[in-house]
């Protein structure tokens, strides 16, 4: 039974990726016991924009302190134009596991905006990840920034990083596009060796009791993998990256499923979280069970069978299917003798 899979030109042993998670991959103790496992790759938690600026402002404040309180130290340091400072714990997180793990590391940068990323994405690669995962993570409230506007910062700061590292590059990105397909060809278009479908918004909630505003981390659900499903089936074999599927990744017919519409790989997060590192083990068996089950003997056998290019009725992920959903369905109170209470 073979289960290996390509993903941004790295050979892995299955589809099963864990995805970006603090708790997950802060300690190296873990990656390796992911590897055991049965991982095939690891995306490391995120180094976010604000850390970064954060150090920046601090050496600036460092370097330049007191050199106003003489009329001697002026000049004592040059005004700075940009430092470009990078957290070397993740830099040595990043080697760390490294030397513990035979599988991919992928780093991964969360911000909205150039920054200092292009720095230090150099010396992601120098630390030794195998790729690089930009997850971009941007909720524009500017009334009078335009939808063009921002996919054009997202296409620069691709381009941005791509100029400056030659490891692979993916994307981490959300469905909130006016035209989602446009969007994927472009960012392919643009350099961009692989697209994650997709980055899960963390709305906040309002606490009654506090009368605060505070975040809420609430973990997938199965039902999550249908809009990245649907979008990589309608994108695979169309763009120039590979699909990436996450969120909503629980049990082994979610990472067939996904690859059968065209995943390459599928990270998994809130499952890990739920059961624990050792489920990966539980989702590679049934995988393969699944496949001896119905005589598939690989992986790539499957990849892309139900995707729009090769779906019987391609018109299952498009609108017509909306139509037939609504029409079909039952409300269970229509087998009751009284209707509902409203």
């Amino acid at each position: 039974m073979d289960l290996t899979t390509t993903y941004m030109g790295m050979t892995l042993k299955s589809p099963l990726v864990v995805g970006s998670c603090a708790p997950l991959t802060e300690e190296t103790d873990n990656i390796k016991r992911m590897e055991d496992a049965g991982a095939a790759a690891v995306v490391l938690h995120s180094f976010f924009e604000e850390q970064l600026r954060q150090e920046q402002l601090e050496l600036h404040h460092h370097l330049t302190h007191g050199t106003e309180s003489f009329a001697e130290a002026l000049t004592y340091f040059p005004e700075p134009e940009i430092f470009h400072v990078g957290s070397q714990e993740y830099l040595d997180h990043i080697h760390q596991a490294k030397t513990m793990v035979d599988m991919p590391v992928i780093a991964s940068i969360n911000g909205s905006t150039l920054g200092g990323w292009l720095d230090y994405s150099k010396q992601i690669e120098q630390a030794g990840a195998d790729a690089l995962e930009l997850n971009i993570y941007y909720v524009p409230t500017d009334l009078d920034i335009s939808g063009g506007e921002i996919e054009q910062n997202y296409l620069d700061i691709l381009k941005a990083v791509k100029s400056e590292i030659n490891i692979p590059v993916a994307i981490k990105i959300s469905p909130y596009f006016s035209n989602m397909a446009n969007m994927a060809k472009r960012l392919g278009e643009t350099g961009a060796d692989g697209l994650v479908l997709f980055n899960r918004f963390y709305q906040p909630d309002i606490d009654l009791n506090n009368l605060e505003v505070h975040p809420n981390v609430l973990l997938s659900t199965p039902q999550a993998m249908r809009l990245p499903m649907r979008w990589i089936a309608i994108l695979y074999g169309k763009i120039d990256a590979d699909l990436a599927a996450t969120s909503g990744i629980h049990y082994s017919t979610d990472v067939i499923k996904m690859v059968m519409a065209g995943a390459k790989i599928t990270q998994v997060v809130s499952a890990l979280l739920r059961h624990g590192i050792h489920y990966l083990g539980t989702l590679e068996e049934g995988i393969r069970n699944w496949m001896e089950e119905n005589e598939y003997s690989s992986i790539r056998q499957m990849q892309g069978s139900f995707s729009q290019l090769h779906c019987p009725d391609p018109t299952a992920f498009e609108r017509s299917q909306y139509m037939k959903a609504l029409q079909t369905y039952a409300p269970i109170w229509r087998s009751l003798q009284d209707p509902p209470l409203v």
